[in-house]
């Protein structure tokens, strides 16, 4: 187990589909530390899914509940932390928690987005469009230069699971104990 402070978080961004929360509940378990997925978490917190959120609420209130969730986080003991895809985007989130805490961006293509997300496309309320791949495009390109200003970008298109999980341990391990 590779200890770490509070409040040091491994923080997994990237477009839907880049594999944060699968990635990230498999790493955290590697690393001795809980995970947390903010969607599935909002989600139990408001007792619907992120699609009624958005759909009844808005994306401003979903954001807002992301913001609030990320504050609460500053005091926490040391988590992997899967936010959504937007989360990031929104100005003064990631400095909320950074330093200590370093992001991670999983880059993908769009098209390598849509193919991993198959049939749980239908579940995202941004992707909810006659074109997902046009979605994820537009995405793609709003995003991604936010997402790279990230401590670390992690290629993920040709990796499978335990390949993304191998780099993202041996850079945890480059930091050592907090």
């Amino acid at each position: 187990m590779i200890e770490r402070g509070a409040g040091e978080h491994l923080i997994l961004v990237g477009l839907p589909g880049a594999g944060k929360s699968t990635v990230g509940r498999a790493l955290a378990v590697q690393l001795g530390v809980p995970f947390l997925d903010f969607d599935t978490e909002i989600e139990r917190r408001e007792g619907a899914p992120v699609s009624r959120i958005f759909r009844e609420r808005g994306e401003a209130a979903f954001r807002a509940m992301e913001r609030g969730l990320t504050e609460e986080l500053r005091r926490a003991p040391a988590h992997v932390l899967a936010p959504g895809g937007g989360w990031m985007t929104i100005p003064g989130n990631a400095e909320l928690l950074r330093p200590p805490s370093h992001v991670v961006y999983l880059r993908l293509s769009p098209g390598a987005a849509l193919r991993r997300l198959g049939a749980g496309v239908a579940r995202r309320p941004l992707l909810s469009g006659p074109s997902p791949l046009v979605a994820l495009e537009r995405l793609y390109s709003e995003r991604d230069p936010i997402y790279a200003g990230a401590d670390v970008v992690l290629d993920v298109e040709h990796l499978d699971l335990q390949g993304v999980i191998r780099n993202l341990r041996q850079l945890a391990s480059l930091r050592g104990p907090s």
